[in-house]
């Protein structure tokens, strides 16, 4: 059976979390449903053996990542970076390729700066984007919605948690299936 090419398929996909940090989270839009939704990403792809990387911009500023996020992660520490683009955070593109990612879903904040510019970027190095549209936020919704719609007409491909987990998986016969369900419910 051939599969089309923007189905996640988990043996070449990365999740990317975006700048999640506390100082800056706490005026998001949508915040609570952003930390649930990535949480349920990273313990996703954490069941499914997908390869997780996280970012902090300037933690020094911004503070560190949502303490739920870090406990998700169990230790995973943060690339630090000072550019908007996660793709300027030292050795991220070359990590991805390394292990053979093609397909990266792109979590975080804020959806019109360094979530927009790293899905930009990615795509530019031959990268597939997959936004998923709840596990991402700005402050304000028409920065949200204007970076949505860019990063579609660039070639990002609009998603959701629960497709992602589904399309990671893709059977239901497997041992994965019903603890990753167990995320979706």
């Amino acid at each position: 059976m051939i599969r089309h090419p923007q189905i996640l398929n988990r043996q070449h996909s990365s999740l990317l979390i975006v700048d999640v940090q506390q100082k800056i989270n706490a005026v998001m839009l949508y915040r609570e449903q952003v930390v649930n939704g990535i949480i349920r990403l990273v313990k996703g792809c954490r069941i499914l053996g997908v390869p997780i990387f996280i970012t902090e911009q300037y933690p020094q500023g911004l503070g560190h990542t949502e303490p739920e996020i870090l406990a998700a992660l169990a230790g995973e520490a943060p690339l630090q970076k000072m550019t908007f683009s996660c793709c300027g955070a030292n050795g991220l593109v070359e990590k991805l390729q390394g292990r053979g990612v093609r397909q990266i879903v792109v979590t975080g904040i804020e959806c019109h700066v360094c979530v927009q510019q790293t899905a930009l970027d990615l795509l530019a190095n031959g990268f597939q984007v997959h936004i998923p549209r709840d596990a991402v936020s700005s402050r304000k919704a028409l920065d949200y919605e204007a970076a949505l719609e860019r990063l579609a007409l660039a070639g990002a491909v609009p998603t959701t948690v629960e497709t992602v987990l589904f399309e990671l998986m893709e059977r239901a016969d497997t041992p994965e299936f019903k603890e990753v369900s167990k995320l979706i419910k």
